[in-house]
């Protein structure tokens, strides 16, 4: 399994610990979809029981990152092409919400800190880095908004299709398009431009949906 072990043998939140490394695992690729999730393989790897892992797998199938099989227990969770449209429609529903209530609440730093994290993902070259450079901008963005269970629901989304996202910011050349979009969507928040920021956060949001599906259908 690939998993960096570490020794959580006294740690309080070793549950918050295991979940925290399985999420990253998933949403990196690093456990593939399908591949199983043994408890006492993990217990080893952190060296501690299998009751925060269990609690830690409990709070991944929550979030549709792991799902239960009869048989193999649980596993790695897939999306469909169909799956995949449902959480980006999701997406496109309230991200833009997200992004229109934090507008005006921006300050200068956080848009200065924006602006550098729009030009290290427009500067990247290492595909294994693409994933966390988008996510960091957009999430940077939308720090200043007071809308925290409408964050919470996006960040969840955005999990459950982060595999996605890389492959296809990688297999159909989408890192100049989603530098292009960022720099629109950061511009129309340094102007205070609410309303455009929100459409162009929908336009990007279902511009990524459309370029995916085509090349998870073999487009």
């Amino acid at each position: 399994m690939k998993l960096q072990p570490i020794d959580i043998s006294a740690t309080a939140s070793a549950s918050s610990i295991v979940f925290e490394a399985l999420r990253r695992a998933i949403i990196e690729g690093r456990l593939e979809e399908g591949e199983p999730l043994r408890q006492d393989e993990i217990a080893r790897l952190f060296n501690t029981s299998r009751i925060p892992v269990r609690e830690a797998i409990s709070r991944l199938e929550e979030q549709g990152l792991v799902t239960s099989q009869r048989y193999r227990g649980a596993v790695v969770a897939g999306l469909s092409p169909k799956e995949t449209a449902e959480v980006f429609d999701l997406r496109a529903l309230i991200e833009p919400e997200i992004i229109r209530d934090a507008v005006p609440r921006m300050t200068a730093e956080l848009l200065t800190e924006a602006r550098e994290k729009c030009a290290a993902f427009s500067a990247a070259t290492d595909p294994m880095v693409y994933g966390d450079l988008n996510r960091d901008f957009h999430e940077t963005l939308y720090r200043a908004s007071d809308l925290k269970y409408f964050k919470e629901i996006a960040g969840n989304a955005i999990d459950r299709v982060e595999r996605q996202i890389r492959a296809q910011l990688v297999m159909s050349n989408g890192m100049g398009r989603a530098g292009r979009e960022h720099d629109a969507i950061l511009e129309a928040c340094e102007t205070g431009d609410a309303d455009r920021a929100a459409l162009l956060t929908r336009d990007h949001i279902l511009g990524a949906k459309a370029s995916l599906l085509e090349h998870l259908q073999g487009g």
